[in-house]
């Protein structure tokens, strides 16, 4: 064990050895191969790195809805660090009482009661066991639904690459395809009361958007058959598709809603499961039921208050619309002009974009010559043709200009070296 005092800062070199020794080779490989950046300072949409490059980011999984180091919440995460930043557990702490109210406040009618965990994968497993306390033990799910890889969550990750390796997950799991309100009910008919779990739109299925009148629909069903419906909005919510939830089209009601990504505000990790006095009152007879260390922590329930509130300051799920739809028509339209016959689709709501390839190796080269002109989006995990973007509300335009800028010469580049068949 090395107990000296380090007398200076690593060097890149060795932090790279320090990644692959200590933390993931395979991660230290994927960051070379997008370049071997170091972040180290990021603002709005702006990421910066050790050599002084800077990055548009259009990455981030969907947290960015502020961008990075919003004033409003980073000075209140800095200011509870230096009062309260962790809890007793055994006295009353008023900023998790605060956060709870301003996050209901904006919630849909009836969803009235918070429990703060630490991550989106959290917020499900939270909904897992409330089911389960209202005796829905039966999961329903959508194949390529994302909503976690712990291991209850993992259960309805419906995906075999990532659950395979840890079989056996939960029983009485079943899988319909997503926007498919038949299968649903088969399902639902099909055996006792279930607790259903849905996206309002799958995020790392590809970007998927489900038929018009989908959720209403599960909402009847969910009536007529006694399911416990958990809708996931950890990606969708909070303004992320020019709306404040993904849901809020559809006259439909859930059992519990899952927030996360931008309840961070960008800053501290942070997600919540909001559910109604019925399906909470489990909870509510037992605060000892289902407890966690650091759920509700004053430093990430202060940054989820002061996100929410900027998200109000900043008009974010107007702008979300707004620009959301404005980048969206100026990719179709770089698509269109250069390679309509390497990519599949365009689509998406709001800030959250995906483009489908039409080979899951297209997908990797757009995104290498997106890093190569500075700017960042994401993979879609359970879909290897769809990249997504997830800009923040907060990208100014300028930035705007260099997404689709980069977006234009990038699929010129691809154009080129996969020319269309004669």
């Amino acid at each position: 064990m090395n107990t000296t005092a380090p007398s200076e800062a690593p060097s890149e070199h060795e932090l790279l050895d320090a990644y692959r020794a200590h933390l993931s080779r395979g991660r230290a490989s994927l960051g070379e191969m997008f370049g071997g950046f170091w972040e180290s300072t990021s603002h709005s949409a702006s990421v910066h790195t050790s050599d002084g490059q800077r990055f548009v980011n259009c990455a981030g999984y969907g947290v960015f809805i502020l961008g990075g180091t919003h004033p409003h919440v980073t000075e209140a995460v800095v200011a509870q660090v230096r009062a309260n930043p962790l809890a007793t557990r055994l006295l009353l702490e008023p900023v998790s009482a605060a956060a709870a109210k301003t996050l209901v406040d904006v919630c849909p009618p009836g969803l009235t009661k918070v429990h703060f965990v630490g991550s989106g994968t959290e917020a499900t497993e939270t909904a897992i066991k409330m089911a389960r306390a209202n005796g829905r033990r039966r999961l329903i799910t959508t194949v390529n639904g994302y909503h976690g890889k712990t291991l209850g969550s993992l259960s309805v990750t419906a995906r075999s690459v990532y659950q395979d390796s840890f079989q056996p997950l939960l029983p009485d799991v079943t899988s319909v395809p997503f926007g498919d309100i038949e299968a649903m009910e088969a399902a639902l008919r099909d055996g006792p009361p279930a607790c259903v779990i849905v996206e309002p739109v799958q995020g790392e299925g590809g970007v998927v958007l489900p038929p018009d009148g989908y959720l209403a629909a599960l909402g009847r069903l969910r009536t007529e058959y006694g399911a416990f419906l958990v809708i996931d909005e950890i990606l969708t919510g909070l303004g992320r598709l020019g709306r404040w939830w993904g849901h809020d089209p559809e006259t439909v009601s859930p059992d519990v809603m899952l927030v996360g990504k931008g309840l961070s505000g960008g800053v501290v990790p942070v997600a919540a499961a909001v559910a109604t006095p019925e399906a909470y009152a489990p909870f509510d007879k037992d605060p000892f039921l289902h407890t966690s260390t650091f759920s509700a922590a004053p430093i990430a329930v202060a940054a989820a208050k002061a996100a929410i509130e900027a998200i109000v300051m900043e008009d974010a799920v107007a702008k979300a619309a707004k620009i959301g739809a404005d980048l969206k028509q100026r990719i179709g339209e770089a698509v269109a002009q250069h390679c309509p016959h390497l990519v599949a689709d365009v689509r998406g709501e709001g800030l959250l974009i995906g483009v489908e390839m039409r080979d899951p190796g297209l997908a990797g080269e757009l995104v290498l010559e997106l890093i190569d002109k500075r700017v960042l989006v994401n993979h879609s995990m359970n879909n290897s043709l769809v990249l997504r973007l997830t800009p923040p509300a907060t990208i100014s335009p300028d930035e705007l200009d260099q997404v689709v800028a980069a977006f234009d010469h990038a699929l010129s580049v691809l154009a080129g070296r996969f020319p269309a068949s004669r």
